[in-house]
C-alpha cells in the first residue's frame, strides 16, 4: 500500500510550485533555487528577479498568476490523499540517494508502487523498441535471473525490451522475489503511456514494483521527455545491460549516460549483419563489456559494491563459494540490504549465485564450444570434430555435473 500523504509543509508546496511554474525545466528551478536559497523564497519573489534571472518568459507568465499555481498544488495534494500516487521530495530520506549523485538530480518525485524498491540495489536493462524474438528472449531471461539473484531490474516502460525486461523481473514463483522491477515514466504519473501497457503498470503495482515520474502528473509524451527518463534510468542504477539496440536507439543515450555517471555498461552481441544489435555492438567497440551470461553481471557488479557515508565505491564483497549450480538460469541467494542513504549508509553483502565452475580437463573441449545460447549437436560435431557417440558421452557427464543443461535439443551452459 502506498503512504498517503495528507498534507504538504510550506516549503514543500513552494517546491511543487516552482516545479508547477518553470513546467519541470531542471535548468529554471535549479537556477532559482541557487539564487534565492530556498524554494519558498524563490516562489515569493517578484516577476522582475526572475525575469533578471533570465527566467523563460512562459514561466514568467505562470509566475504572475500564483491562484492558477495554488489550484494545481490543491488537486496534486487531494490526489495524494485519496491515494492515487505518492511523491517523495529530495531531502526526504526515502529519497533514492544514488539520485542526489546525478549532475540534475530532479527535486521531487512521483510514484505509485512499493516506493522502498528506489534505496535497493538496481540494474537497468534497456534496447530496441522492437527487437528480435531472440532478443525479447535473452531480456527476459536476464531480468528473471538477475531479479532471482536480488536485484532490481529497472528500465524505461516502453515497448520492446523495456516491456520484457520488466516482465521477466515479475515472473518470480517464489513471492519473496516478486515485484523486483522498477519503471521510470517519460509521461506524467497519470498518463499511462503506451496505451496498451495499462496491464503492465498494474502488474508492476500488484506485484510489488514501483513506477516513478519526475514530470507532473498530467505530463504528456514528448520526444524531450523521455531522454530526460534515460537519465533517471542511468542514474537509479549501478550498471546498465544494452541487450538490443540500433544505433538511433534511445537506449544508447541510456548506456553514454551510465558510462558519464561512472558506472558500467555491458552489451549483448549478435551476428555481425544484424542490423537492429548495431548499436550494441558499437558500444562493445567503444569500450562497453561484452557479456553473454548474466553471471558476467554479477561477478563485475559485485566487485564493486561499498557504501560509505556519503558514497558508495568499489571494495570487497562477501561472495557464497558453497551453492551448487542448478540447471535453470534462476539463483537463490538475495540483496541482503537496500542502498544507503546519503546521510545514514546501510552496508549491503550481495552474494554470488553459483560458486566458479571447475570442468575436467578431457571435457573442456565441448564445454568451450558451448555459450547460454545454446548449440545443437549438429553444430557440436562439426566444431569439436569428435565421433557422435563421444560427444554425446561428454555431454551426459556435462549435465550430470549440473554444468549444462538441454533445452529444446540445444546444449547450453547454466
Amino acid at each position: 500500500m502506498m503512504a498517503v500523504t495528507s498534507s504538504l509543509s510550506d516549503e514543500q508546496r513552494a517546491v511543487l510550485a516552482l516545479w508547477t511554474e518553470v513546467n519541470a525545466s531542471l535548468s529554471a528551478y535549479h537556477k532559482l533555487i541557487t539564487s534565492f536559497g530556498t524554494a519558498e523564497l524563490a516562489w515569493y519573489a517578484k516577476v522582475d528577479a526572475w525575469r533578471q534571472l533570465g527566467i523563460h518568459h512562459s514561466h514568467l507568465a505562470r509566475h504572475e498568476q500564483p491562484e492558477h499555481t495554488q489550484a494545481s498544488i490543491d488537486k496534486i495534494q487531494q490526489a495524494l490523499i485519496e491515494g492515487r500516487y505518492g511523491l517523495l521530495f529530495a531531502d526526504q530520506p526515502d529519497y533514492p540517494a544514488q539520485l542526489s549523485q546525478i549532475y540534475d538530480p530532479p527535486p521531487l518525485l512521483f510514484y505509485r508502487g512499493n516506493k522502498s524498491r528506489l534505496r535497493q540495489a538496481q540494474i537497468a536493462i534497456v534496447g530496441s523498441r522492437k527487437p528480435t524474438a531472440h532478443a525479447q528472449k535473452i531480456t527476459f531471461d536476464i531480468a528473471q535471473y538477475l531479479a532471482q539473484a536480488g536485484y532490481i531490474i529497472t528500465s524505461g516502460l516502453a515497448m520492446g525490451v523495456d516491456k520484457r525486461a520488466h516482465l521477466g523481473a515479475l515472473a518470480q514463483a517464489d513471492a519473496e522475489y516478486q515485484g523486483r522491477t522498477i519503471g521510470v515514466m517519460g509521461t506524467g504519473i497519470e498518463v499511462n503511456y503506451p496505451n496498451h501497457h495499462d496491464k503492465l503498470f498494474a502488474q508492476i503495482i500488484e506485484q510489488g514494483g514501483c513506477i516513478i515520474s519526475e514530470l507532473l502528473p498530467h505530463t504528456m509524451p514528448h520526444k524531450h521527455t523521455f531522454p530526460r527518463r534515460n537519465r533517471l534510468v542511468a542514474g537509479l542504477s549501478l550498471a546498465t545491460i544494452v541487450t538490443e539496440a540500433t544505433t538511433q536507439s534511445g537506449s544508447l543515450i541510456t548506456a553514454r549516460l551510465t558510462s558519464e555517471q561512472g558506472k558500467q555498461v555491458f552489451a549483448i552481441p549478435s551476428h555481425i549483419d544484424n542490423s537492429n544489435a548495431e548499436g550494441c555492438h558499437h558500444l562493445i567497440r567503444e569500450g562497453a563489456t561484452l557479456i553473454y551470461h548474466p553471471q558476467q553481471v554479477l561477478e563485475d557488479v559485485n566487485a564493486q559494491l561499498d557504501y560509505d557515508n556519503n558514497s558508495y565505491r568499489p571494495a570487497k564483497q562477501t561472495v557464497s563459494t558453497n551453492h551448487k549450480p542448478s540447471h535453470s538460469l534462476q539463483s537463490s541467494n538475495t540483496v541482503e540490504t537496500a542502498l544507503a542513504t546519503a546521510s545514514q549508509p546501510i552496508p549491503s553483502n550481495i552474494k554470488s549465485p553459483r560458486s566458479a565452475i571447475v570442468v575436467p580437463e578431457h571435457l573442456t573441449l565441448v564445454y568451450e564450444q558451448l555459450d547460454w545460447h545454446g548449440q545443437d549437436l549438429d553444430a557440436l560435431i562439426i566444431a569439436t570434430k569428435l565421433a557422435t557417440p563421444q560427444l554425446i558421452g561428454q555431454l551426459m557427464e556435462l549435465e550430470l555435473l549440473g554444468v549444462i543443461s538441454v533445452q529444446g535439443g540445444r546444449y547450453l551452459r547454466v
